[in-house]
């Protein structure tokens, strides 16, 4: 088993510590030692039942410790590029978390530091790049392309040869049509049904979407 540290301490970062726990339980991977957390209110106490031990002064405390990169949010689109800039710590350091129940098709490409939950289908052909998180029930089909640092929440139907941009945030139970590209740090909005290019940096929402901002 790796020791594992987890660098965030929200939702997404109890979501991950089920991940994890579902891959021990299928064979033991990970050893969880603590959360890393820059806010020192948290310092101290415990998120999901695992401590947080501090800030990110930590990682060089354990430089053995696999990081499990456990930020995102519609409201900071550039986090999941941004730590892992300062931290500045080894590629092969940042965990690749994978819950058993998700389906991995033929030729599909995981770089460092990405999260997948539970029950995310990737069928063919698709390429993900690092420090990606893909929330649980998401399907990504043939020849699909995520850039760095996107997060895409749960539900959500990308078809074949979709596009996304480094940054961006795909919205709970969005639709992407086959072949568009959706720009870097765009934000689709929750339900959404894109069947045109999103250009970076826009806010698109609506069926069919259209630019809010």
């Amino acid at each position: 088993m790796r020791d594992l540290l987890l660098f965030g301490s929200g939702g997404l970062a109890r979501e991950t510590l089920g991940a994890v726990a579902a891959v021990n339980e299928a064979a033991p991977t990970w050893r969880v030692l603590g959360i890393v957390d820059d806010n020192r209110t948290l310092h101290g106490g415990q998120v999901g039942g695992v401590p947080v031990l501090g800030g990110r002064s930590v990682l060089e405390d354990h430089p053995h410790a696999a990081v499990a990169l456990c930020t995102g949010s519609p409201r900071d689109l550039v986090s999941r590029r941004r730590v892992p800039a300062e931290i500045g710590i080894a590629p092969e350091r940042w965990a690749t978390v994978v819950h058993p129940s998700a389906q991995l098709g033929p030729r599909v490409e995981l770089a460092p530091g990405v999260v997948l939950l539970a029950s995310v289908v990737c069928t063919a052909d698709v390429r993900i790049g690092p420090h990606v998180v893909v929330m649980p029930a998401t399907v990504l089909t043939h020849d699909d392309e995520l850039g760095a640092g996107v997060v895409v929440a749960s539900g959500v139907r990308l078809s074949g040869a979709v596009r996304v941009g480094d940054g961006a945030y795909l919205g709970a139970g969005s639709v992407v049509r086959e072949g568009v590209t959706v720009g870097r740090e765009a934000l689709v909005g929750m339900g959404a049904v894109v069947v045109a290019d999103v250009p970076d940096g826009q806010v698109w929402a609506g069926n069919p979407a259209r630019r809010l901002r």
